[in-house]
């Protein structure tokens, strides 16, 4: 394992984790929580968990993205902040 890499992708993750909680636009909400999922998925590959980063890669960024893509666009809003 490249340490220096770890590090990176750990940065990036905590940044999408702490960005995701602190916008106030849901859809760049929804973005954020999918690239914390990818970041995650590239986590568990450079650990050697192949098959949990598939897992991530396919439920976390791909089906709950598109999830929330479509529940946030459904959804209107009662004041223009």
């Amino acid at each position: 394992m490249i340490w220096q890499l770890d590090l990176i992708l750990l940065g990036l993750t905590v940044a999408c984790a702490l960005g995701a909680v602190q916008v106030r636009d849901l859809l760049t909400s929804v973005v954020l929580l999918s690239a914390f999922s990818l970041f995650m998925c590239l986590l568990w590959i450079e650990m050697g968990a192949v098959d949990v980063a598939f897992t991530e890669a396919a439920v976390g960024a791909g089906v709950t993205t598109v999830l929330f893509v479509v529940v946030v666009l459904k959804t209107e809003r009662e004041s223009q902040d």
